[in-house]
């Protein structure tokens, strides 16, 4: 008993006895079982994180920062990711609350009606990422895609590119809502909107690919904004092999300012977010909540900045 009540909390038992109990699990090996405390609704000590995507590096960045909070306070991190896919992402949550997680955070702000009412009967905090301005289940931490977008798009236009045209993948809601600011500042500034936009995953072949489409469609195009930095890479890299000058011919901008953008030349125009932090916020505010927290900011808006690179 002395044991299994040193292992659920150390601080229970004297320094001496902590000791010896660390050292004989540390010669046999010994692995406690949790399943009893799961079971007997205990605290699991797991917070599940669903990710649409695990090789999209915006996403490893908002794990690691996740990670930053949940490792030091003794929680561990059970990630499942969904594919861009309402439903997926509702076999996840069911996945995932059947483990008994403590809490969970969403990486989006649409569920299915199912999610929603799984969500609510689980009674756990729930924190949404990677946006602040939609509706929310509980509380979201991100930034604003739509203002973001338009204020990129409004920097593209001071720069004197007026035939700009916006790369969209996967249309997810995020991408719908930066198309919208980008459309926004056009209309603004009286000029026409053009959008390639597809259902595929984002990469640089596709952003070659939306390049040539663009050129075939309207060879007068004088500007790209893509909804990520893959696409734009790849399409400042299309531009590179047809001999047209970035910025002069065409000005490039990308979304969310991966490493990968400032060490390119010209180095990327890119909006830049603040990934690490939003999973580091999302994790703080979950255990804070798990301590007993009762008032909290329903969005956190931590931000973003434009970063004017050599592509513009």
């Amino acid at each position: 008993m002395t044991v299994s009540r040193c292992l659920r909390d150390p601080t229970q038992v004297s320094p001496e006895l902590r000791d010896k109990i660390a050292a004989s699990v540390e010669e046999l090996g010994y692995i406690p079982n949790r399943a009893p405390d799961i079971l007997s609704n205990a605290k699991s000590q797991v917070i599940g994180v669903l990710v649409p995507s695990l090789t999209n590096q915006v996403f490893a960045e908002v794990l690691r920062g996740i990670e930053t909070v949940t490792t030091p306070a003794g929680y561990q991190t059970m990630i499942a990711h969904y594919g861009y896919s309402a439903e997926l992402e509702e076999q996840s949550i069911a996945s995932l609350l059947s483990y008994n997680v403590d809490a969970i955070i969403l990486s989006q702000t649409t569920h299915t009606d199912k999610s929603r009412k799984m969500l609510a009967t689980a009674s756990i905090p729930i924190v949404e990422i990677m946006d602040c301005v939609s509706p929310v289940v509980e509380q979201a931490v991100g930034f604003d895609n739509t203002a973001a977008a338009e204020a990129m798009t409004r920097a593209m236009i001071e720069k004197g590119h007026q035939r700009i045209a916006y790369f969209a993948a996967r249309m997810d809601q995020r991408t719908i809502q930066k198309m919208q600011g980008y459309e926004r500042a056009m209309q603004a500034s009286g000029l026409s909107p053009f959008t390639l936009q597809t259902e595929e995953a984002s990469s640089f072949t596709l952003g070659s690919t939306l390049l040539t489409q663009a050129l075939d469609e309207h060879p007068d195009v004088d500007g790209i904004f893509c909804t990520n930095d893959d696409l734009a890479i790849g399409a400042l890299y299309e531009c590179q092999r047809r001999n047209i000058k970035v910025p002069d011919d065409i000005a490039i901008a990308g979304f969310h300012g991966l490493d990968i953008s400032k060490a390119m030349v010209p180095r990327l125009a890119t909006v830049v977010t603040p990934r690490e932090q939003i999973g580091k916020v999302a994790a703080e505010q979950l255990l804070e909540r798990l301590k007993g927290r009762t008032i909290w900011r329903t969005a956190i808006d931590l931000g973003y900045h434009i970063e004017m690179g050599e592509s513009l």
